[in-house]
């Protein structure tokens, strides 16, 4: 790739991506192999030996990812959980202390919770929206600063750069949860973090059809150790899964252009409903984090979370009324998404102090009309 060939929308279709050499196919092939003729004892023929190590449909997937947040190594998995499970295994040690928001995911709660904590790894949350407070949450022996940005079902927003250093002034590593955003909204590394994660399922696949995850780092080192321990680990990216991913990250751009055009409208709507109490989008200026979105992010994302008066049961309703908005558990897919997090999502937090509003929904908002989409969230408000 040369130099005048680095925009974002240029990166996501040609990164890694090469005509392929014996037949001049553009675009990379699904290589559906598990093992490799060798040239010799240890004559690996491009590097390849066994598809748990390497497989070039992955390694042109990883080399992309790696592009797209402008680090030197990317890393794909069978899963976003799987990521994030390497990454904590490569970098944390029993003994060690890590800072996890106070709104994250269910899923990273519950790994955290039921998997990291049994290994002898110790967490504590913090609202990561607010720099004094990650300082306030470090220990002598943190390790890691985890960090969703916008935060996942909240819509909180963290001030990476600002948190990226106090992370580094405490010898702890900074970890950008960067799914709602996807990288062309924003890239952590950029502003100083050391890893990004992703599940690819989301916005990076972008049709809900694959499950995937990912990391991304600068550290070349660090990106050695992290390969080292996925195939140690092996939840490797399939091949199809990653052909899969990589058909969908060359329609991001454009994409997310839409996705966010219509979430916008979706927040307004919304803001004036009278049945609303809250919407949580950090693209409207009432948003606490508006200011800090505005100077990281391209644009605000397409997830929107709003709060229906009347509590738990008036949310649920709204969800089962939606008809356009499909009743779902993922996001980031091209048609919308309706769903309730205190029930599904976000049901492992329940009791915790990660525990969500039980009168909150969480939309996915697609790439359909908007004013169908308006339309529909209407009538399921009644």
């Amino acid at each position: 790739m040369t130099d005048k060939h680095q925009s974002f929308e240029t990166l996501a279709i040609h990164a890694g991506q090469e005509a392929d050499a014996a037949t001049g196919a553009v675009v990379t092939p699904i290589y559906q192999v598990s093992t490799y003729k060798q040239d010799g004892v240890g004559g690996l023929r491009g590097g390849y030996e066994y598809s748990r190590s390497a497989n070039p449909t992955r390694t042109a997937l990883e080399e992309n990812l790696a592009a797209l947040e402008g680090g030197r190594r990317g890393l794909a998995f069978a899963s976003g959980l799987a990521a994030e499970d390497c990454l904590l295994r490569t970098v944390l040690a029993p003994g060690d202390h890590v800072v996890i928001p106070n709104d994250a995911y269910g899923g990273t709660f519950r790994l955290f919770s039921k998997v990291v904590e049994a290994w002898g790894v110790q967490w504590s949350v913090a609202d990561t929206s607010d720099p004094a407070a990650v300082r306030a949450g470090l220990r002598p022996n943190t390790k890691v600063v985890w960090v969703e940005t916008p935060s996942n079902p909240l819509l909180g927003i963290t001030d990476i750069a600002a948190v990226a250093a106090i992370a580094r002034g405490a010898g702890a590593r900074l970890v950008v949860d960067n799914t709602f955003a996807s990288p062309y909204l924003q890239q952590p590394l950029a502003l100083g973090a050391d890893v990004v994660v992703h599940s690819t399922t989301k916005y990076m696949g972008g049709h809900s059809d694959v499950v995937g995850g990912a990391l991304v780092t600068a550290d070349a080192e660090l990106g050695e150790q992290f390969a080292y321990h996925q195939n140690a680990m092996g939840a490797v990216a399939g091949p199809f899964d990653a052909w899969l991913v990589m058909r969908g990250i060359k329609t991001l751009a454009v994409r997310m252009d839409r996705h966010c055009a219509n979430a916008a409208r979706v927040a307004e709507m919304l803001a004036s409903h009278p049945k609303v109490t809250q919407v949580l989008y950090p693209g409207l200026p009432s948003h606490p984090g508006h200011e800090t979105a505005a100077k990281q992010m391209r644009a605000f994302g397409g997830m929107v979370s709003f709060r229906v008066a009347g509590g738990e049961e008036a949310a649920v309703e709204v969800c089962n009324r939606a008809e356009l908005f499909t009743l779902g558990e993922s996001l980031g897919g091209v048609e919308s998404l309706i769903e309730h997090p205190g029930r599904m999502t976000h049901a492992s937090a329940a009791g915790s102090a990660l525990e969500v509003p039980s009168d909150l929904v969480r939309l996915s908002v697609g790439i359909e009309s908007v004013d169908d989409l308006l339309a529909d969230l209407s009538q399921a408000l009644g």
